[in-house]
């Protein structure tokens, strides 16, 4: 081997080690993110989800030096949008819009195409927005929960409308049966939209409806509202009671939470953490959650990861006594 064929093969070794460095994961250099990061919303425009996620984007595309991108993937309950980020690279640039459904499919649908625990990385829970039990003041008379409470053990023909099944606002009416003994049956519906103008119209006589989709009938009057699902009043409503009152302990709230694929990098993992903590903080996010009636809790990994845990075990229990199920 010559001197020039010498030189050319050294080199050829050094650029190959520099592209090797250049390829490693960003989280390794300390220069995450250098490039944009996907956020998965696994639900269509405009819900709860979506606003949430959107919000999360503009304010980490402001601050970071690359953009946070939402893309919805709705459907089957947020199962295909979830399944994106359970099968992505665990680099941080491919995150989950987690909501409560991820803990009610688990025990919900007979086969997921991934484990809700085990493919996963729990970043931060940071919003929660409770239900709300609203009737038709038309059909029930009742103007407080113990009073609707003792008409409901009462009246075999009381009916109640729901987003769908395993949904949060059927699965919160299921809890509140379980826990008051009140007897009513259920027609799920293909979304709130449905439900709530059957409930005004009068075909159906009550709802858990999450609390942004209700306050507007709410404050016309067009629905009475009982109490809210939270174990504490909403900042919303503060005249309004929470169910908790009557029924010490019912405490039903849909959440919301970053989720990575599993074996995020630690680094990662705490760099969104504190984007989360920093984001929720600030004025113009809580005045626009507060007008959502939702309530910024920002936890720590750990403390998310807990509460999931949490959160399938107790809906699981809920799941089974309706008998709910989604093929």
């Amino acid at each position: 081997m010559n001197f020039t064929t010498r030189t050319l093969s050294r080199r050829r070794v050094l650029l190959g080690a520099a592209a090797a460095t250049l390829a490693a994961p960003a989280f390794s250099q300390g220069t995450y993110p250098n490039k944009p990061i996907r956020l998965i919303v696994p639900a269509a425009a405009g819900g709860a989800t979506d606003i949430i996620g959107r919000l999360i984007a503009q304010k980490v595309s402001q601050s970071w030096p690359q953009p946070m991108i939402v893309e919805n993937h709705a459907g089957a309950a947020g199962v295909i949008g979830t399944q994106i980020v359970a099968r992505a690279p665990a680099d941080g640039y491919t995150i989950l819009m987690g909501a409560i459904n991820h803990t009610i499919n688990a025990s919900l649908m007979e086969k997921l195409p991934y484990d809700s625990v085990k493919d996963f990385t729990f970043i931060s829970h940071v919003v929660s927005i409770p239900n709300v039990l609203v009737v038709n003041p038309e059909k029930v008379p009742s103007k407080t929960v113990a009073e609707f409470i003792a008409y409901a053990k009462s009246n075999d023909k009381l009916v109640f409308g729901s987003s769908g099944n395993g949904t949060s606002q059927h699965l919160a009416a299921e809890m509140f049966r379980m826990d008051t003994g009140a007897k009513y049956l259920h027609v799920p519906y293909k979304g709130a939209a449905l439900a709530i103008n059957d409930l005004l119209g009068g075909h159906v006589d009550l709802m858990f409806d999450n609390l942004p989709s209700a306050a507007e009938n709410i404050r016309a009057g067009k629905l009475r509202a009982l109490g809210v699902t939270s174990a504490t009043r909403s900042p919303a409503f503060p005249d309004l009671p929470a169910i908790a009152e009557t029924v010490p302990g019912f405490d039903v709230r849909s959440w919301f939470g970053l989720i990575g694929p599993a074996n995020l990098p630690k680094d990662v993992v705490d760099k969104l953490y504190a984007e989360m903590v920093k984001i929720f903080a600030m004025p113009d996010v809580k005045e626009r959650l507060a007008t959502l009636g939702a309530d910024a809790q920002v936890t720590s990994p750990v403390q998310f990861d807990t509460y999931v845990h949490q959160e399938m075990g107790r809906w699981a229990k809920v799941v089974k006594a309706s008998g709910a199920k989604v093929q």
